[in-house]
């Protein structure tokens, strides 16, 4: 005997109960599964229970009515005689008191489910696992950076999206297309930057940074090592003007007078990229005074590609400030200052060096040969080193891959030479994309590259010969290598072409 009405008797009526009964049991499972392990299941589970299986669930509700629909379309073809056009309500009739039943029942657990599947959702979606691992190709050199960074216990989402239901709304509008892009294998490699829709810094960075509270001048130890076969130890020891000399004064000097609110910076690019300045624009607040410096060098078709006038904020020098990637030179200085890499190993800075100068297909290939170019010179050259310290060259190997593997992504083409950090001025233009001395205004005013607007040199040498200033002094640059035309260029002109 039938319960139920005749035309909820179809296929499609049918199967959306069957699919959406399924898909819900299986959401219940899963959120269950997650509760009772909730470090062990994986990062894919969210993805499954809040987006996935919800879509089927939803499928299979309208699925429902429609087939209901179709079956009374069909009956009434068919001539099939119905007793009214319209359903009524009796709940005296068992058959209709269990469909009320059903669809009360079941819309209050919907109601509830979607409710809660929504608030979970939300919070997927904005969750660092969410951003980094479900594209997992894509992603992975940001998210691998991003974990060896000094935010990286500051969600993703916070710098990229900030409060608000507006850019909320303008990131899910963008991520629709990156899906696009993943589904359609058609993104770039490497992903283009600066992001252009990012929003503006003051907006995300200044809720935690307090731009106005810049206080005294930092000191800075920069340890390197040469490439000879002692592994020279050269010390730098540098302080960062980054407010004035005395706080009192603010943002007047130092290295963030750029954000000081009594002045405005703008620039012209050369392109979307922002690695070649046209044009700076200097507006003084206070007084409405306005100077416009122009680069000297530039040809007139460099100066025909010029982008959109930007107002410079902190991304403009912070560009990389959670997904740096690290040049050999660093992640090998790193890992010999904190020992990883033994300095009495001869020549393993410059080893190191000639290998990691080289592509790779990929990260394996990367480690084998690391591990085998290094073998074969200690073994040629260093036998005796290496008859006694075996387990030294191999702590330093391990340590030279895990540096590679952290900083070079062969499948995304992303390294620290297609994502260059512009802080500084060693290993990309940086600091030097304005101030080189070739930016002049009409009335005789030039953009400074003197060094010491930012930075002064308080000690630099060799480990045992460091030469140390006055404390209200600053030493001449000392190259650490035998060198007379240094001068002649900028620093990452030649810190290049090295790799």
């Amino acid at each position: 005997m039938r319960r139920l009405p005749k035309s909820f008797y179809s296929w499609t009526t049918i199967s959306g109960v069957v699919l959406a009964s399924v898909s819900f049991l299986l959401i219940v499972f899963a959120l269950i599964i997650s509760l009772i392990f909730p470090d062990g299941i994986g990062d894919y589970i969210g993805l499954f229970t809040f987006i996935v299986l919800p879509v089927f669930l939803v499928i299979g509700l309208i699925m429902i009515p429609v087939g209901t629909f179709v079956k009374m379309k069909k009956d009434k073809r068919r001539k099939v005689e119905r007793e009214v056009k319209f359903p009524i309500v009796n709940l005296n009739d068992p058959g209709q008191r269990l469909v009320v039943i059903i669809f009360v029942v079941g819309t209050a657990i919907f109601l509830l489910f979607t409710s809660v599947g929504s608030y979970h959702v939300f919070h997927y979606t904005e969750s660092n696992e969410f951003c980094g691992t479900l594209c997992h190709t894509v992603m992975e050199p940001e998210y691998v950076t991003y974990h060896g960074s000094a935010h990286a216990k500051v969600k993703c989402v916070e710098c990229h999206v900030g409060s608000g239901a507006t850019w909320y709304v303008k990131s899910k509008m963008s991520g629709l297309y990156q899906v696009y892009s993943v589904l359609t294998n058609s993104y770039p490699t490497p992903i283009e930057t600066p992001v252009h829709s990012l929003r503006p810094a003051r907006e995300t960075c200044e809720e935690c940074h307090w731009p106005q509270k810049f206080y005294d001048p930092k000191i800075i130890n920069r340890k390197t090592f040469l490439a000879d076969e002692e592994n020279t130890e050269w010390n730098v020891q540098l302080l960062m003007k980054i407010s004035a000399e005395h706080k009192a004064k603010g943002l007047a000097e130092g290295i963030h007078w750029h954000i000081n609110p009594d002045v405005r910076i703008d620039y012209t690019a050369a392109s979307k990229k922002r690695d070649t300045i046209l044009e700076v624009r200097y507006t003084n607040a206070k007084t409405g005074e306005i100077r416009v410096y122009k680069d000297e060098n530039i040809d007139a078709e460099a100066d025909s590609l010029r982008s959109e006038l930007r107002t410079m904020d902190c991304i403009d020098c912070h560009n990389r400030p959670s997904h740096d990637y690290l040049s050999p030179q660093k992640f090998v200085d790193y890992a010999m200052g904190a020992g990883e890499i033994s300095t009495d190993i001869p020549e393993i800075k410059s080893v190191a060096m000639g290998i990691l100068i080289k592509d790779f297909p990929t990260v394996d290939s990367a480690k084998k040969y690391i591990d085998y170019k290094i073998n074969k010179f200690y073994k040629k050259y260093y036998t005796e080193f290496l008859n006694g310290n075996a387990d030294v060259l191999k702590n330093a190997i391990a340590s030279i891959e895990k540096g590679y593997e952290k900083n070079f992504f062969p499948l995304m083409k992303a390294d620290w030479t297609k994502y260059p950090n512009h802080i500084g001025h060693s290993e990309s233009p940086g600091c030097f994309r304005c101030h080189n001395d070739s930016f002049k205004s009409k009335d005789g005013h030039t953009i400074s590259k003197d060094c010491d607007l930012c930075h002064s040199i308080k000690a630099q040498g060799p480990r045992g010969g460091i030469e140390y200033s006055n404390s209200d002094s600053s030493l001449m640059f000392l190259h650490p290598m035998e060198m007379d035309d240094w001068k002649e260029m900028a620093c990452y002109e030649c810190h290049q072409e090295l790799y």
